[in-house]
């Protein structure tokens, strides 16, 4: 990837539906070359699909939280698989420090999110757990 697929990458964050000519204006190229790079992308693997993003305060009512996990020894491999498993579970990361994985976690209600972290905390592997619910999210 070299600092024109970094600025392309950018701009279909911003808005995966930007038309391929608006793309190539903004980036100073051709439309041509906006299409096969982004082709390119696509086939190598770093752009797995576009998605829609929904206003936040239409989902108001949903819980969002930040689990930070520990494991037990050498057991993160498994505890990330039986995660993925999980569609309340809408990111895995691994970390470095005190926690060995931080978790986004999605549901729709409380009770949801009560059974979720129960069913979580109790995946062979893992030794503790510390979650704390997102109340509010700023986009910068």
């Amino acid at each position: 990837m070299d600092d024109l697929d970094r600025k392309l990458l950018a701009l279909l964050r911003n808005d995966a539906r930007t038309p391929a000519a608006s793309l190539a204006k903004a980036l100073k190229v051709s439309r041509g070359t906006v299409q096969n790079r982004i082709a390119r992308l696509q086939g190598e693997g770093v752009v797995l699909g576009f998605t829609v993003r929904t206003r936040p305060e239409l989902e108001e009512s949903r819980v969002r939280a930040v689990m930070t996990i520990a494991i037990e020894g050498e057991r993160s491999r498994a505890v990330v698989q039986a995660m993925k498993g999980l569609p309340q579970v809408a990111a895995i990361h691994t970390t470095n420090g005190r926690w060995d994985l931080v978790a986004e976690l999605d549901v729709a209600t409380l009770s949801e999110f009560s059974r979720t972290l129960d069913q979580i905390r109790t995946i062979d592997g893992i030794a503790a757990t510390e979650t704390s619910i997102l109340l509010e999210s700023q986009k910068l």
